[in-house]
This record gives C-alpha cells, sequence and structure tokens, in this order.
C-alpha cells in the first residue's frame, strides 16, 4: 500500500459517545479499514525513520526549497538527498513545482510538519531528561 494513500477518520474524529480515555470496542479490534489504515500509518513511519529524510521534512516544514538548500540543511551529498526525495514524492509526502530551472519542494501536508515536530519534541525530552507531558 502507498504511504501516500489518504488516511480515512483521520483528524481526530470518534465514535458518537466515545471519549479519549474510554474507546467504543469498535477502535479495539482491527477491521480491514483499520488495518489499512494502520499499515498506511506505519509506512509513512518507515519512511520517516531515516535520519536524512527526516532532516529534509524538518526543512521542508519551514518552507519550501530547492534540493541545493536541502542539500545544505541536512549535510549528505547532493545524489543522496536526491535519491531521498524522489522516495519521499513518490509516497506522496513531499510536492515539487518547478521554478525556472530549479525544482522547488515542499510538505505534502501540515500533518507531516505536526508529526515531525513531534517527533524531534519527543527527542528532546529523551535528550534533555525531561519530564513527560500531555
Amino acid at each position: 500500500m502507498s504511504a501516500g494513500r489518504q488516511l480515512a477518520g483521520a483528524h481526530g474524529a470518534q465514535p458518537a459517545g466515545a471519549t479519549p480515555d474510554a474507546p467504543d470496542a469498535s477502535s479495539t479490534r482491527v477491521t480491514p479499514e483499520r488495518g489499512d489504515r494502520l499499515e498506511a500509518a506505519a509506512s509513512v513511519l518507515a519512511l520517516l525513520a531515516d535520519r536524512t529524510r527526516l532532516a529534509l521534512m524538518e526543512r521542508l516544514g519551514r518552507g519550501e526549497a530547492d534540493v541545493t538548500t536541502l542539500t545544505e540543511a541536512c549535510g549528505a551529498a547532493r545524489p543522496s538527498v536526491s535519491q531521498h526525495l524522489a522516495k519521499l514524492r513518490l509516497a506522496g509526502l513531499v510536492t515539487t513545482r518547478k521554478d525556472g530551472r530549479r525544482v522547488v519542494y515542499a510538505l505534502g501536508h501540515g500533518h507531516l510538519r505536526r508529526l515531525v515536530d513531534e517527533a524531534l519534541n519527543v527527542a528532546d525530552h529523551q535528550l534533555g531528561s525531561l519530564p513527560p507531558h500531555d
């Protein structure tokens, strides 16, 4: 399944009467639809589990950039950056547009920026021995 597939039921939607502390029984069963959703989410997380791709996504979370800017931002070799960007683009996590001869990259949507930001926040807590919070 493609990581670029839209995830149904996203945006915190819950069944009527369900609360975050007491999910209903249907939210604990792995239905085919929920299995697809979990598979798509796992695919996104697997793509972000690479340091270079995570650095690229973090930089793109601050705005559009071309390959030269992204290469400088993540400290990897240009051919490597291009290969990582191709994977992210194929998965639908980044988009491209032409600006003259340059290709400019951007995040596919804001959820990705927030996902990367939260992953980095978790790392800050682990590295800084900060207490957990909501």
